[in-house]
């Protein structure tokens, strides 16, 4: 349809494509909905949970865009509590506010915390077994190949980033530095890195936003 028929007043203001596209992405269908998705999502993430959530939410799922998942999971990082239980509660109540939130957070518990009681008990006579520790100690070989594969593949999302490519990766790379070579406490990384960080962003927010159209 054209929109040479459509009066002015009607046409929708020029936005950034990330803005247009958002509001029409999929999204959970019921509180039932999102209690099975988490659920599904919390059974698969045996020491890789990043990926299945990357997976799940953004590729299968598209309740989210690559940009969204990065800064919700960037908001759940610095929270306290485990991050993909932040991430839920953020999700939930996005679509369906406090209830969605409970939802959300009984789906990312509830049969982990079954699973987990099984094989506690059913570890308990052979956890001692070599067999048994290597298993493990493979699980988290395994677990940081995940997280490194899901985070090399959430590195273009950086390109729309109000801060900037080279910003982003200048960060990213102190943080690392501090965390795995220096051995910096998270509050301290967060405080010293963090914040710098938060302020930049803030004011290229603001520069943007004051920018005419068209200009970066």
């Amino acid at each position: 349809m054209s929109t040479d028929r459509i009066p002015p007043s009607e046409k929708s203001p020029a936005l950034p494509e990330a803005e247009v596209q958002s509001p029409s992405l999929p999204r959970p269908a019921s509180l039932t909905a999102l209690f099975w998705a988490i659920s599904g999502i919390a059974l698969q993430g045996f020491g890789g949970v990043l990926a299945v959530v990357q997976r799940e939410l953004v590729e299968k799922k598209q309740w989210l865009t690559t940009e969204e998942f990065v800064e919700d999971w960037a908001v759940s990082q610095i929270m306290p509590g485990p991050n993909v239980v932040n991430l839920a509660l953020i999700i939930g109540d996005r679509y369906f506010g406090w209830r969605g939130a409970l939802a959300a957070l009984a789906g990312m518990l509830t049969f982990p915390l079954l699973v987990v009681m099984a094989l506690t008990i059913g570890l308990a006579g052979i956890g001692h077994l070599p067999a048994v520790q290597g298993a493990l100690r493979g699980m988290g070989a395994v677990s940081a190949g995940l997280i490194a594969g899901t985070g090399i593949r959430l590195v273009p999302a950086l390109r729309s980033n109000a801060m900037g490519t080279l910003a982003c990766v200048l960060i990213a790379a102190s943080v690392f530095i501090a965390i795995a070579f220096l051995r910096v406490p998270l509050a301290w990384t967060l405080l010293g890195i963090g914040l710098p960080a938060f302020f930049w962003a803030l004011h290229r927010i603001r520069a943007l936003a004051a920018a005419p159209q068209g200009q970066p």
